[in-house]
């Protein structure tokens, strides 16, 4: 069970999921966000880390920015991955390819069909991320996503389960959808835009104690 930590905003945040065993940190680079954070800070807390912690993956979330900005942010802050939280299209998806996964806000509109035919397909995981949908906000609204559908998506591709999760709901989101990893950014905080690192501790104790319990069944 991959568990990743999104939203991080200073060192100390970085250093405590790390150490508390998350495998992801999400860095977020949508202005609007109270969770946003600068390259310069990024790049720093990402320096500091690596040289910490080697086996970490350092993502990016953006939200309709061009892919030529997004590629220069990946290089400029030493990020692997960049999570594309807005509307971007198939063909902006394809000029990341690899380097990038798409991060869908599940509505009745959107099924396996437009998933196949909309999504770029990544030969590693994740294949894409499944959060909640707003009308008119891009993920960390605190709102619960549809698990019956993120069921339906998890069970043929291996995805990163959001929205809404906390160190309260996570064991009962992974026993009914069974996710490839969970991410969490708001039910983590102790207010918003800034982290609990005793909620960070517990968040992903409780994943991978979920996620244990999960495989003595099968």
């Amino acid at each position: 069970m991959k568990v990743k930590i999104c939203g991080i905003k200073t060192l100390d945040e970085a250093r405590s999921a790390v150490a508390y065993g998350a495998d992801f940190l999400g860095f977020n680079f949508y202005p609007p966000s109270p969770r946003s954070i600068s390259v310069e800070d990024c790049r720093q807390i990402i320096q500091v880390i690596r040289s910490e912690a080697a086996n970490v993956i350092f993502v990016g979330v953006f939200v309709n920015m061009p892919a030529e900005r997004i590629l220069e942010v990946l290089k400029q802050c030493d990020l692997d991955l960049a999570q594309l939280s807005g509307d971007e299209t198939l063909k902006e998806q394809q000029l990341l390819g690899e380097r990038a996964y798409k991060a869908l806000r599940l509505s009745q509109g959107i099924g396996a069909l437009s998933i196949e035919k909309d999504v770029y397909q990544r030969k590693t995981p994740p294949a894409l991320l499944v959060d909640a949908y707003r009308q008119g906000q891009y993920g960390g609204t605190g709102q619960r996503a549809d698990w019956e559908m993120a069921a339906a998506v998890a069970c043929q591709k291996p995805i990163f389960l959001a929205g809404g999760l906390t160190p309260d709901t996570v064991v009962e989101a992974i026993r009914r959808v069974k996710p490839w990893g969970v991410d969490v950014a708001s039910g983590v905080e102790a207010a918003v835009g800034k982290k609990d690192l005793a909620k960070i501790r517990d968040f992903i104790r409780n994943a991978h104690e979920a996620y244990k319990e999960l495989r003595k069944e099968r």
